[in-house]
């Protein structure tokens, strides 16, 4: 899970983002898809309370990170998950 560590498009991002992403990584380290995914969208929505917003492409190079390596299954519940979990925040922010 370190690998993404590396990623060269992570050492552009804003250090504040880079830390949370950090969290994230260490909190999902070994666990499915779907609690990676539900772990990832729980740490971004508590950034936006905190002013912090990640960007919607930030958010699609982050999941493909933490893809890499997973089975194709557990790749489809990752997606499943932030879908949904996306469907209820764009529902609670209207």
């Amino acid at each position: 899970m370190l690998d993404w560590l590396n990623d060269p498009a992570l050492q552009n991002m804003d250090p504040v983002k880079k830390e949370l992403f950090m969290t994230a990584a260490a909190q999902v380290s070994g666990k499915s898809g779907n609690s990676m995914a539900s772990t990832l969208m729980s740490i971004i929505t508590s950034a936006n309370r905190k002013g912090v917003r990640f960007t919607s492409e930030e958010v699609a190079l982050i999941l493909k990170i933490m893809k890499q390596g997973k089975s194709p299954e557990e790749q489809r519940q990752i997606d499943s998950t932030v879908q949904m979990v996306t469907a209820m925040m764009n529902k609670y922010q209207k």
